[in-house]
């Protein structure tokens, strides 16, 4: 069931903490979101929360500062299936480095794929726990049907969910990425069952996962280590990360997190350079096909 209260958000930080040590050369932030400016890029009436703009000047403030290079904008609930906004960033921030993550549902037509991917989309997604977008039971349908374009599924839903729906979700055609560290609940610890039925999807090699994942905890975060670690145990390979820049959601500036201590936490989680290297630079090059 979709959302039925809009609340408001608080912005970004206006300057990002410098993180102990920035990220290598070639490093993709595999998730973020860009919004308005609203006179152009209107949000659905239906969205479940209201986010301030975030301009792509204020995204390139936050990215130089970790040493970001390539970037992948993903469509937001806010926006429904109109990709506008995401595709407008992709053509601002150039094809040569930025890529999209669309949403669209069954009744998309076959030259409107095609012009998305003319247009740098290279992934649909399903946002679950959000909603306002593509309902889960379309995801074999849509797979099937942009599995000739070479593009991913990325699919955000709650560990719970995740772990019923494992067996259909290990025979989708497409590579399968598994959003915000697959939406296990980390107070379950790293040997809870949603991680496990999330593991045994990576075993499959045909799903990745995000491991961008501060939404599977609360603060002081400290149990999420533990959840990354094990996802980059079992799959290096197959590990991304991304910001999840503008951290929509978060109601008091007191909330807010920073992309400067998302990436301190990365290197914490993940002490071996050449293992971030694969999560930060080789993995997502191959994925999003830069």
């Amino acid at each position: 069931m979709e959302p039925t209260l809009i609340f408001d958000c608080v912005p970004a930080n206006e300057k990002t903490c410098a993180p102990r040590q920035k990220a290598p050369p070639g490093s993709c932030d595999s998730h973020f979101h860009i919004f308005g400016p609203y006179d152009r890029f209107p949000m659905s009436a239906s969205r479940p929360y209201t986010p301030p703009p975030a301009s792509i000047e204020h995204y390139l403030d936050m990215a130089n500062t970790l040493g970001l290079d390539r970037r992948v904008v993903v469509q937001a609930s806010v926006y429904g299936t109109d990709n506008r906004v995401t595709l407008d960033a992709v053509a601002r921030f150039g094809r040569d480095n930025a890529r999209a993550v669309v949403v669209v549902d069954e009744g998309v037509m076959p030259d409107e794929l095609k012009r998305l991917a003319d247009e740098g989309a290279v992934g649909l997604r399903l946002n679950v726990v959000s909603g306002n977008g593509t309902p889960v039971e379309q995801i074999e349908s849509l797979a099937r049907r942009v599995a000739s374009l070479g593009w991913h599924i990325q699919l955000y839903m709650k560990g719970a969910v995740m772990k019923d729906l494992a067996p259909q979700l290990a025979r989708l055609p497409v590579p399968l990425v598994l959003d915000h560290m697959a939406g296990v609940d980390a107070a379950d610890g790293p040997e809870g069952a949603e991680l496990e039925a999330a593991l045994r999807l990576l075993e499959t090699g045909n799903v990745w996962v995000k491991i961008s994942g501060y939404r599977s905890s609360k603060p002081p975060y400290d149990n999420l280590a533990p959840i990354a670690r094990r996802f980059v145990e079992v799959a290096p390979e197959r590990c991304v990360w991304g910001t999840d820049w503008p951290h929509t959601q978060f109601q008091t500036q007191a909330e807010m997190t920073d992309g400067g201590m998302l990436l301190d936490w990365l290197f914490d989680w993940v002490p071996d350079a050449a293992t971030r290297e694969k999560i930060l630079v080789t993995n997502p090059a191959a994925l999003y096909r830069f």
